[in-house]
């Protein structure tokens, strides 16, 4: 499988997005919900003060290891932290996806977690972690709660107990070290009775660059959290509830500003994620979508000063947003056609032709009407 990266530098932009932002409307809520159900499953570091954000890139200049892996497990979310070689799991997916979780980690070398985290107990976010306990070695596992009636959620329980653990629930300003990165905790700041609002919220920093992992967290609990006046600026948001429009308020879009937005959600889901709504607000926040329904697994990583992005598939960004209007105008000329062997080639592709023999197209179905095929290397 070919890998497709875009790369980006941070440069924040956030006189121009307030201005976007206080133009906007406020949000009209939509649909709401993740399913729970029943299943089968498939060094120790303390909690310690925040070392200041210069002090996460190491001292003799070389870059640490820094990725964050939004795995592509359908309507659902799992992401993988690493740096400088030791690990954090956020969400497991499904039940079903606890083996395809454990093969992943697998992949990356992944020996033990540090910490595991539940941000809520739906389904859709508990439901793999029971495999990935089973397998790999953890030292602290973290939820919002301690108990909850699904079986998916007693199985997370049942394998956090079998490692001589207990399920904690942490507390608003709690912060981990992970390597030289910087884990801290920043809501729920309120009790909630929709299980969506109690998503634990992780904001991570490393060296300049910056993350926020927000689960399903909703309006309500979004603007709870705006006003408690947490640090809520970063360069890539991990866009709620997958992208449903019970998420991603203006407000609170207003208080991250970020340069990127990555929604974790299945081809074709029955929700309808992410909703027209939600991708509009990013829109018109600035934000570049990232999506796992079309790009597959999606890993971002940082030098602590930059960040790269690399993708399992490729996709437009009038496809990733199809509400951007620019977006569309800067789709045009996407594929590049090699008049000598009529196949036609994403920009990216290594196998483009000499200049003299590319002809452009605006889009695929341009290029198969001229007759064109498309390139088996770049276009799956």
């Amino acid at each position: 499988m070919e890998n497709f990266k875009k790369e980006k530098v941070t440069a924040r932009k956030l006189m121009s997005r307030l201005a976007a932002l206080a133009l906007a409307a406020a949000l009209v809520l939509g649909l709401v919900g993740c399913d729970t159900s029943s299943a089968l499953p498939g060094g120790s570091a303390d909690l310690i003060p925040n070392p200041a954000a210069s002090q996460t890139v190491p001292a003799d200049g070389q870059d640490a290891a820094f990725q964050m892996h939004f795995i592509d497990v359908g309507q659902a979310l799992s992401v993988l932290v690493e740096c400088d070689g030791q690990f954090m799991l956020y969400d497991g997916g499904n039940v079903d996806d606890g083996s395809l979780v454990v093969s992943y980690l697998q992949s990356q070398g992944v020996e033990q977690l540090e910490y595991v985290f539940c941000s809520h107990a739906h389904e859709d976010h508990v439901g793999g972690l029971a495999a990935a306990l089973a397998y790999f070695p953890a030292y602290h596992v973290y939820s919002p709660v301690t108990e909850a009636s699904t079986k998916c959620f007693k199985d997370f329980v049942k394998y956090t107990q079998q490692q001589n653990l207990q399920v904690e629930v942490p507390t608003v300003g709690t912060q981990w070290a992970l390597g030289s990165a910087t884990v801290t905790m920043l809501g729920p700041v309120a009790q909630y009775e929709e299980t969506n609002d109690t998503s634990i919220v992780l904001r991570i920093d490393y060296g300049a660059t910056s993350f926020l992992l927000t689960g399903d967290m909703e309006a309500d609990a979004e603007r709870d959290l705006v006003a408690s006046g947490a640090n809520l600026k970063v360069d890539v948001l991990q866009v709620g509830h997958h992208g449903s429009s019970t998420s991603t308020s203006y407000v609170f879009l207003n208080a991250v500003l970020p340069e990127m937005g990555i929604i974790s959600c299945g081809v074709n889901n029955k929700y309808g994620h992410p909703h027209e709504e939600t991708l509009s607000i990013l829109r018109d926040a600035g934000v570049d979508v990232y999506r796992t329904d079309l790009l597959g697994t999606i890993t971002v990583s940082s030098d602590g000063q930059n960040y790269t992005v690399a993708t399992e598939h490729y996709a437009t960004d009038a496809e990733l947003n199809p509400t951007d209007p620019a977006a569309s105008s800067t789709a045009q000329q996407a594929y590049i056609g090699n008049v000598n062997s009529k196949k036609f080639h994403l920009p990216s592709c290594p196998n483009l032709p000499a200049e003299k023999n590319q002809i452009l197209f605006s889009s695929y179905d341009e290029a198969v009407a001229a007759g064109y095929s498309p390139c088996a290397t770049c276009i799956k």
